[in-house]
């Protein structure tokens, strides 16, 4: 599976994250605002010099940067036991969702944007779901529930600031705050809240603690050699926190399982993710 982000998006959402104008950005870079056009639209390949300057400029890591640029890294596969993973897609755009199972009980973690496939993947489990676990309150992450929710209406917990980007609301009976350090108990396994707002308010990933190597559920706060976009922009210095402080800070052996792109682990991304090193 490929990256999720390549060169010119891990640029663009630096600039916008930082504030900063194409005209600005491309000034202090000392290139031309066409050039930085170019690089950002993927239309040529930067330099190595280029990559340097633009990681400088925006704060980030500048050797993750020229590799990604170069297409030389890509993370290591993971076996993550007691997940199933969903494939689903929203207009041909791949999204991912999860089912953590133990002792014949499931919660799911996100949608896929394809409930069809969660609730079947559950009944080939032959499991009983406890639980549905947002990571944030996009469409491709939360679309569906009202069809999960129809056969299984379980709690669904998801960050109260993110309850507004949903398209369908569940019953408010049925939804729950996930408080950062709270846990859920799916058989043996427990899965740990932890409130990582940057990409959404109220983003939320979900560690798996009891496996080993532990396993963090990080929806788009984190992608392999990546960040989701900080909606809104303003968000940006909360999300490197998040990113740096809370998903970077777990054991370098965790496994990280985006909402888009390949799983990762923290230690791959602490040496080739652009945003885990840079300078806020």
């Amino acid at each position: 599976m490929p990256l999720e982000d390549e060169f010119p998006d891990i640029v663009k959402k630096a600039r916008t994250g930082q504030g900063l104008s194409l005209e600005a950005c491309a000034a202090a870079c000392k290139v031309p605002v066409p050039v930085l056009q170019s690089l950002e639209s993927g239309r040529i390949v930067p330099t190595r010099a280029q990559a340097e300057d633009i990681a400088r400029v925006l704060h980030l890591s500048p050797q993750p940067l020229v590799d990604i640029a170069a297409g030389t890294w890509h993370p290591r596969p993971s076996t993550t036991p007691h997940i199933e993973t969903v494939l689903g897609d929203i207009d041909g755009y791949p999204v991912k969702g999860y089912v953590l199972y133990d002792e014949g009980e499931a919660v799911f973690v996100d949608t896929a944007y394809r409930a069809v496939a969660m609730l079947e993947t559950l009944t080939h489990l032959g499991a009983r779901l406890t639980a549905v676990c947002l990571t944030h309150g996009h469409a491709d992450h939360a679309d569906g529930l009202d069809a999960i929710l129809k056969v299984w209406p379980v709690p669904v917990y998801l960050g109260p600031e993110d309850e507004r980007l949903l398209a369908w609301h569940p019953p408010r009976s049925l939804l729950r705050q996930p408080i950062d350090g709270d846990f859920l108990q799916v058989g043996r396994q427990r899965l740990r809240f932890m409130t990582t707002p940057g990409h959404t308010p109220g983003g939320t990933c979900y560690l798996v603690e009891t496996l080993d190597p532990l396993v963090c559920f990080v929806g788009d706060t984190v992608f392999a050699g990546s960040i989701g976009r900080s909606n809104p922009s303003s968000l940006y210095p909360a999300h490197l926190e998040s990113v740096r402080r809370r998903v970077l800070a777990l054991p370098p052996s965790t496994v990280l399982l985006p909402g888009h792109g390949p799983a990762t682990t923290v230690a791959e991304e602490i040496e080739h993710n652009p945003f885990a090193g840079g300078r806020t």
